[in-house]
């Protein structure tokens, strides 16, 4: 911090000799070293505070930069997305407009929605005692099939 030479401390301690005293001088040394003390310690608090301020601050443009990362990602995600649905509207509209010049009457019925499939197979019967009595032929052997959830 200050650049004091040797020599320039022992003209120091002679004239604070001949200034305080013999008598004074190792009270008012060890009350200078105490102050000398308490300024280090305060100095090297402040450094570390502003130590601690830079590394937020780092950590701020961090975050932010993560942040504006993530952002960009799930833009990105939620484009695909949608480009994906469009896709799938599409082709959907393609099916049903192949489906409908195959049969211009209408006559037939509709193929069934996938979720009008997998809702039968997917939700119990209300009645539990026909669903634990559930049974069926076997065409070919004629025997009875029991059906009883395990």
């Amino acid at each position: 911090m200050f650049d004091i030479a040797f020599s320039e401390m022992m003209v120091i301690a002679a004239i604070a000799l001949i200034v305080i005293g013999p008598e004074k001088l190792p009270r008012v040394a060890r009350t200078l070293g105490h102050l000398i003390g308490r300024m280090q310690r305060y100095v090297n608090d402040v450094k570390s505070d502003i130590q601690r301020e830079v590394e937020l601050d780092e950590l701020r443009k961090l975050k932010e930069s993560v942040e504006e990362s993530a952002r960009s990602i799930e833009q990105s995600v939620n484009q695909e997305i949608n480009t994906a649905r469009d896709e799938v509207r599409e082709i959907e509209s393609l099916t049903q407009s192949a489906v409908n010049a195959q049969d211009p009457g209408g006559s037939s019925a509709a193929p069934p929605a996938p979720e009008s499939i997998a809702a039968p197979l997917a939700t119990p019967s209300a009645d539990p005692a026909a669903a634990a009595s559930s049974t069926s032929t076997d065409q070919a052997s004629g025997r009875s099939i029991d059906h009883k959830a395990v």
